[in-house]
């Protein structure tokens, strides 16, 4: 029996991953250790979608392999020569790997370092788990996508789109409120095209979780736009569901169709306007979270303009901007890059904008009331969310996985911020 660090960075698929490979570990015979202090063996569950997060990589795995390291995730899959290059002792295991857990934990210990980049047969549904928050069920439907970026290092990671089955989806889900989730998160590298392989679609997989007789709530994760036109009626009647959160996280990364066919995204910047304007008529408050990225080697200043367009037009609630930065094996990173300070002077623009619209958007929910799941809790404060996901701040002592009914009395770009009423 060995004590186990297990931390975890990037995205929803990664924290699932951590929780699999957590839950795996205590199957094992081994136990979870509360530091890396305190560990016989560490386990880093990585990300590599942009530059500074593969330097924060770095930064950790040297301050990790002291003690047998074992490398997961994206960055050991997309760059292992990188991780070999600071820890040439750590053992390697991929996104889809994570069925040899046991064997490379127990290789590692015993001083054998294992690579295992490879895909196993293993569906990422049934799997034990160690949740990170114990009311969020992160429950990833699909692995891999069907897109071919040239800026994303994610398809070299995690490979071609592998749909799970809805039943097993289903019936993963149903575990998870049973054991007391109130939030899911429907997760992938991307749900819009989830099931173009096993001849179905996220709108039936949506409709099926939200017939599960449970209280909980189904936050459906990140679909890229090129996806949607063939599923965005039937979404937004899966939508209608009292149990679906109305957000929705389609990322544009640009308002220039020219920037766009560069980056071999397979959207156009109007199909993103007319799904923002589909969903924001059906439903009356409605919450858009999109992403942002500025000084792609092709972008223009005209492009540039083209995106603040956009931004200003569709005004969505969220987004998550990034500035360009190559990636080892992409090919935009083959291109003639742009001088650094001319995307940051492009990101500060985007920034300030954002907080404005933000900020506005937030105003009009000041006076709104109702039932708010409190579902995160940071060192600060907890936070609970509404049903479209807003984040909603009160100083009233709330335990998480309570609902509250609240009422909003003032707003920042941040969150809302209310009382408690009942």
């Amino acid at each position: 029996m060995a004590k186990i660090w297990v931390e975890s960075y990037g995205c929803s698929a990664s924290s699932a991953d951590a929780e699999m490979i957590s839950g795996i570990i205590l199957n094992g015979g081994h136990t979870l250790a509360s530091s890396s202090r305190d560990s016989d063996l560490n386990l880093i569950v990585t990300c590599s979608v942009k530059d500074a997060t593969a330097n924060k990589m770095v930064n950790r795995i040297k301050r990790l392999k002291s003690k047998p390291l074992v490398v997961a995730g994206c960055l050991a899959k997309s760059e292992p020569k990188t991780v070999e290059r600071f820890s040439s002792n750590a053992s390697l295991m991929g996104p889809n790997s994570i069925g040899k857990t046991l064997q490379i934990i127990n290789h590692a210990i015993s001083g054998r370092r294992t690579v295992e980049l490879e895909d196993t047969d293993v569906t990422k549904t049934g799997l034990p788990k160690v949740r990170l928050n114990p009311v969020v069920g992160i429950v990833e439907i699909a692995s891999g996508c069907m897109s071919d970026c040239t800026f994303c290092q994610t398809k070299l990671a995690k490979g071609d789109l592998k749909s799970y089955r809805v039943g097993d989806i289903v019936r993963q889900v149903t575990e998870e409120v049973n054991d007391g989730c109130k939030e899911i998160w429907l997760t992938s590298t991307d749900n819009g095209c989830y099931g173009l392989d096993i001849g179905t679609t996220l709108p039936r997989l949506v409709e099926q979780v939200s017939e599960i007789p449970k209280d909980f709530m189904v936050r459906v994760g990140m679909m890229n736009p090129m996806y949607m036109p063939r599923i965005k009626d039937d979404l937004i009647k899966s939508f209608e569901s009292d149990k679906v959160y109305k957000f929705l996280h389609v990322p544009v990364q640009s308002g220039s169709d020219q920037v766009l066919h560069d980056m071999k995204r397979g959207h156009t910047e109007a199909m993103f306007r007319d799904l923002v304007k589909k969903f924001r008529r059906k439903f009356e408050k409605f919450t858009i979270s999109t992403d942002i990225i500025v000084g792609f080697p092709t972008e223009t200043e005209e492009d540039f303009e083209k995106t603040l367009v956009l931004l200003k037009e569709t005004r969505p609630d969220v987004v998550n901007l990034s500035r360009y930065s190559k990636r080892p094996g992409t090919k935009a990173a083959e291109m003639a890059q742009i001088d650094v300070a001319e995307v940051k002077r492009r990101s500060k623009i985007v920034f300030d904008l954002m907080n404005k619209i933000t900020t506005s958007n937030n105003k009009q929910w000041i006076g709104w009331q109702g039932q708010v799941l409190f579902n995160e809790q940071t060192d600060e404060q907890i936070r609970g969310r509404n049903f479209a996901y807003k984040s909603v701040f009160v100083d009233d002592i709330v335990k998480v996985g309570q609902k509250k009914q609240v009422r909003i009395t003032s707003v920042t770009n941040h969150g809302l911020y209310g009382i408690i009423v009942s």
